[in-house]
């Protein structure tokens, strides 16, 4: 089963056969919205507006916890974040594709793992993108005729404001790709969920570093982020059919990310804790 996690101007998927918004509840509170599930292509697949309809939650506001509880919940794998980025690159501009393949985490608000007091794990994120998933993100762009870059660093920002000029220096001069607010700590997450998981970057604008570009502003970004909704729609139902037939376990070993990673003897265990794991640790814990 396929997640799609919508970012900004994505709170629905077209094409989607047998569509329905279900509610799902989670140890974790309420994820952002309901899930739409259905099919493409034969696939089935749920959809989660990052935001909610309408876009009512900021990044820092996000239930990350919850969003990625649920989709475990109902039988998700394979995780497809799709989610609009300012450009740290000359050579990424607005209208452009990213397929991320690794992360710094600049945010500071957030609550970032499932687990912690009764039940410590340390997850590894070396390589927090799933290979397969990045092939597959990559051939169905290229076969679509999508601008698109594979590889590249995400600079993730607490927001809910823009950099500054001074900030958008620094995040270049590590040699970051795109800024975004939300793949942290959603990334992590998927990882101790043992899901799948990929993100398309989409770019809407050049951050406020370029010196030939206004500064940042909402209505800037919105009209390039529908025309990359649009073009994300199209990838996705690409690319659904390509990684929704059977296969084999990850060769990524996404999906036994947990074998080492639980350091807390069994019998110091917090039974509350371990309850509330259920969907996301219950391969190990059961």
């Amino acid at each position: 089963m396929i997640g799609i996690i919508g970012g900004s101007g994505l709170y629905d998927i077209e094409g989607l056969e047998d569509k329905a918004w279900q509610s799902v509840e989670t140890p974790w509170g309420s994820p952002s919205d309901a899930l739409l599930f259905g099919r493409l292509g034969g696939v089935s697949c749920v959809f989660l507006p990052r935001h909610g309809r309408g876009h009512p939650l900021s990044p820092s506001h996000l239930n990350y916890r919850a969003n990625i509880d649920a989709l475990k919940r109902v039988g998700v794998t394979d995780v497809l974040s799709l989610s609009a980025v300012g450009s740290l690159r000359e050579d990424l501009p607005p209208g452009h594709f990213v397929i991320v393949d690794q992360f710094i985490d600049r945010s500071f608000a957030r609550r970032k793992s499932f687990f912690g007091e009764g039940c410590v794990a340390h997850v590894s994120m070396a390589d927090p993108v799933c290979r397969r998933l990045g092939d597959a993100l990559e051939g169905a762009a290229r076969g679509l005729g999508l601008p698109v870059t594979r590889g590249g660093t995400y600079l993730v920002m607490e927001g809910p404001q823009f950099s500054t000029r001074a900030e958008s220096a620094l995040y270049r001069s590590w040699g970051c790709s795109v800024i975004g607010m939300t793949n942290m700590p959603e990334a992590k997450l998927a990882r101790e969920a043992e899901l799948c998981y990929a993100t398309v970057a989409m770019v809407t604008d050049f951050d406020c570093w370029h010196p030939d570009h206004d500064h940042v502003t909402v209505e800037q970004v919105v009209k390039v982020l529908f025309g990359n909704a649009d073009k994300a729609r199209e990838l996705v139902q690409a690319v659904v059919p390509a990684i929704g037939a059977p296969r084999p376990a990850c060769q990524a070993g996404c999906g036994h990310a947990l074998d080492n990673a639980i350091i807390t003897a069994t019998h110091m265990r917090d039974p509350a804790l371990m309850a509330r794991l259920d969907a996301v640790a219950g391969r190990l814990l059961r």
